[in-house]
């Protein structure tokens, strides 16, 4: 993708609800602080940056499992993942999609891993 992907929701996203709204999940974890912080999620035995914090969190999705974590995440946030032309990416169904193109199932996603676009 190379572009950044943002959470939105209606009411602003505070830090502490971030790392409170994520800590009851054992795949995810909230790092740093409120001023600098990052979402990492894991996968086998490696953690992998999914989400930034700033005051506000966005991602650079490098693989379909990272874009399946953002929507995971702006959904567990009560929020919606907005990329930089307006597009919204969710779940729908347990499908990742954007518009009318589906990523696939997210479960499928997530155990594929972070394998990058790139490759």
């Amino acid at each position: 993708m190379g572009y950044e992907l943002r959470v939105e929701r209606v009411s602003p996203l505070a830090y502490a609800e971030l790392v409170r709204t994520l800590s009851g999940h054992s795949d995810i974890e909230v790092r740093g602080s409120a001023e600098a912080g990052e979402v990492v999620a894991r996968h086998g035995d490696e953690g992998h940056q999914v989400a930034v914090w700033s005051g506000r969190l966005f991602g650079s999705p490098a693989s379909d499992w990272h874009l399946a974590h953002l929507a995971r995440v702006a959904e567990l946030l009560g929020a919606r993942l907005v990329g930089e032309d307006g597009e919204i990416y969710g779940v729908r169904d347990g499908i990742l999609e954007q518009g009318d193109v589906e990523f696939g199932k997210v479960e499928d996603l997530l155990y594929a891993g972070p394998t990058s676009w790139s490759q």
